[in-house]
């Protein structure tokens, strides 16, 4: 693997290509010009377009998009077509979905969902299931927040608003009681504890990934759940569900963008908690990070946009490496974690050792 193409170039997109360009020659595409200069070549084009995909990808090694998920599966198709691994961010389940049914007559790697969550949270989560003889619950958390919130959300739009909703309105996948079904998102809501601070947990749809089907019949329960400050879903909901506002998903992306603009000072929480059994004695393994921003060749970095970049980077890393299979699909939960921090870009989140 040589030669990368790293679609969208937005906050995390363009520290996509700032990573993967100190070992690849990477060219970046995007709609417009970039705002800043970048340290490799960007070309301009409309990737709604599949002409114009199918014109540019050919050539290229790998592509690592870091589209909204709407747009991701015309650009799996092309990467298929042409025999050129493909990886993205997306936490949308039809695309996914898709793109494994694609993987299944494809000549080289399809790494969907190589972001946070699904992602990395993914890979902790299998991680630390390794280490049991027999499991019982897996439960993992993520929350990308303003460091100082204010107003009465709490939040501020540091990724995608079109991916937030989308996970906001989509059901979730889970294993409850042994059975794998799906339950409505900004449901099952829970507080929690962080370093003296509480949040707020529920259910969002994506988070999971592939996880379900490859711990179905192995776990009694297996959830995801988005953290957030208190009183965050409940105001959702109030938006998405009694004024009715599901159906308007551009207009609510553009009321939350306007209110709630992108911090500096973020931080990413990521928990893990795992149950089950060790031989014969029950047991218990956990897993606790918050990232902070981060100074990347002067320049400063949130802590959603880099620890979703270094994440997608450091799988791009793996396949050039043979660290993961050179043909169909790959499933988050599958990777090596002790593989993932050896890589250049998986040093970032080396914060703990497990």
């Amino acid at each position: 693997m040589k030669n990368v193409l790293v679609i969208g170039m937005g906050k995390v997109g363009s520290l996509v290509g700032i990573l993967l360009a100190k070992r690849f020659t990477v060219t970046g595409l995007d709609k417009r010009k970039p705002a800043v200069e970048l340290p490799f070549e960007v070309i301009q084009g409309d990737v709604s377009d599949v002409a114009f995909l199918e014109k540019t990808l050919p050539g290229f090694d790998a592509v690592a998009s870091a589209m909204p998920y709407n747009l991701n599966l015309n650009i799996a198709k092309v990467a298929h077509k042409n025999g050129i691994h493909y990886f993205d961010l997306t936490e949308d389940v039809p695309t996914t979905n898709a793109i494994m049914e694609l993987s299944k007559t494809a000549t080289a790697a399809m790494a969907p969902q190589c972001g946070l969550a699904p992602g990395l949270i993914g890979i902790v989560g299998a991680h630390l299931a390794k280490r049991f003889t027999r499991l019982r619950d897996i439960e993992l958390r993520v929350g990308a927040l303003p460091r100082y919130p204010n107003g009465l959300l709490g939040y501020s739009f540091t990724w995608s608003p079109a991916g937030v909703i989308n996970e906001y309105l989509n059901d979730a996948e889970v294993i409850h009681n042994g059975v794998k079904k799906m339950v409505p998102s900004l449901d099952g809501l829970e507080y929690i504890q962080i370093e003296g601070n509480e949040f707020e947990a529920f259910s969002t749809s994506g988070g999971l990934g592939t996880m379900c089907d490859t711990y179905a019949g192995k776990v009694d329960t297996l959830n995801y759940k988005t953290i957030r400050y208190p009183g965050h879903a409940k105001l959702m909901k109030f938006l998405l569900y009694e004024l009715i506002l599901k159906e308007k998903r551009e207009l609510v992306e553009q009321i939350l963008t306007e209110a709630k603009p992108p911090v500096q000072e973020d931080v990413v929480y990521v928990y893990a908690v795992i149950e089950g059994w060790k031989d014969n004695e029950i047991a218990r393994e956990e897993f606790y990070e918050a990232y902070y921003p981060v100074e990347i060749d002067g320049q400063h970095w949130r802590a959603i946009s880099w620890t979703t970049a270094a994440s997608i980077a450091a799988v791009v890393e793996m396949v050039a490496d043979g660290k993961l299979p050179q043909k169909g699909f790959i499933k988050q939960e599958e990777i090596s974690f002790e593989d993932f921090l050896n890589t250049e870009n998986g040093k970032f989140y080396r914060h703990k050792q497990l």
